[in-house]
């Protein structure tokens, strides 16, 4: 074989070499893609991630179980709004008003004139369950039953006139007096005071004492009206400032109110001092006052008053956060029932709080001061 021959083999196996790996490039090339198109074409798109949704957390009810009080428009228990409330008689001259216990922890407190230009409180409780200490406690008066019978109150009392009695026969009241057989129950004396004015209770005693009796300590029918309340704190729409408001019963006998406006209540005075709970060791204060304007007048010799409550109205004030306002009143006898109401004649919407009531004589409204 010829050098020349040999030239042209080697270069035809040469070319076939570099043909093959060529070819076998291509090859490869063509494998790649087509699995890179068929991954790509091909294969499910990732399964996206669940995320759990949390489930809505339900806002507690802050009042759950509560109901606004028909006596201070403030959230109670309901158990305690069903329970049967409790009005005491309270001994206000001077020498008790000194040792006056548990009248901070009543809801309303009523002072009317008794005789001889003395004073007597009623404290109507919702819940006197809890009050340790209560009195002095004294006699009752009939306007006093009528009081009492508007809250559907068991009546407490220690002593009482012939026309007390004739009332609570006629309302059929409840009542725990102390001259009964129950007294030794639900009252006792201290021998720290001088007899009349040392007789005291205990919301335990009264609860013990109506329940020998046979009372219900739950409502037994519905309290009258009396007034509506704002769900929250509002201020009067009157330019009447009475920030210092001056009620003479008598010139024995002299309520005074002294705005706090820190706390928006009126503090309570009388006989030049602070009325003062001696037990809780607390100032009386009320959030809102009413003077209750009435016709009265001596009902016999022994100087004993009567007012003109039944099937009657009148007008009277309503006072609260520092202002002044007209209002009238209207009570019937049958059913107890008792409202106030606004210039408007609506029923009297006032601020939830404790509420003071004077049943002050018509005859001396000239008297009452009132001062911004």
């Amino acid at each position: 074989m010829t050098q020349k021959q040999r030239q042209i083999i080697y270069g035809v196996l040469a070319t076939a070499v570099v043909v093959m790996f060529a070819f076998g490039g291509y090859l490869v090339y063509r494998q790649q893609d087509n699995g890179k198109e068929t991954t790509e074409k091909n294969a499910s798109a990732p399964a996206a991630e669940a995320v759990e949704t949390p489930a809505p957390v339900p806002t507690k009810d802050p009042h759950l179980g509560q109901v606004r009080s028909t006596m201070t428009g403030q959230w109670i228990d309901e158990k305690i709004e069903n329970q049967r409330a409790f009005a005491v008689m309270i001994n206000n001259i001077e020498y008790a008003f000194k040792n006056q216990m548990g009248t901070s922890k009543a809801d309303i407190v009523y002072e009317a004139l008794a005789e001889g230009g003395i004073t007597r409180m009623m404290a109507v409780y919702q819940d006197v369950s809890g009050v340790k200490k209560i009195g002095s406690v004294r006699s009752a008066r009939h306007y006093y039953v009528q009081f009492a019978a508007e809250w559907d109150a068991v009546f407490c009392h220690f002593g009482h006139t012939k026309y007390a009695v004739s009332k609570m026969k006629k309302l059929k009241t409840e009542n725990v007096s102390g001259l009964s057989g129950i007294g030794p129950v639900a009252y006792a004396r201290t021998n720290t005071l001088v007899a009349p004015h040392n007789v005291f209770t205990s919301g335990s005693m009264l609860r013990k004492g109506a329940k020998k009796l046979g009372y219900s300590l739950k409502k037994k029918g519905t309290r009258a009206a009396h007034f509506s309340f704002y769900e929250q704190d509002t201020e009067p729409a009157s330019d009447k400032k009475a920030k210092n408001i001056t009620i003479p019963f008598s010139n024995y006998s002299t309520c005074r109110m002294k705005y706090d406006s820190k706390n928006k209540k009126y503090l309570k005075y009388e006989y030049g001092q602070k009325h003062m709970d001696q037990y809780y060791k607390k100032q009386l204060s009320f959030k809102n006052v009413i003077i209750q304007l009435v016709d009265e007048s001596n009902i016999d010799r022994n100087g004993y008053q009567t007012m003109k409550l039944t099937n009657n109205s009148g007008k009277g004030y309503y006072f609260t956060d520092g202002k002044q306002t007209a209002i009238t009143w209207e009570r019937r006898e049958k059913g107890n029932t008792m409202e106030y109401r606004d210039s408007s004649g609506n029923v009297l919407a006032i601020n939830p709080g404790k509420t003071y009531i004077a049943v002050y004589p018509q005859s001396r409204k000239k008297l009452i001061q009132v001062k911004g």
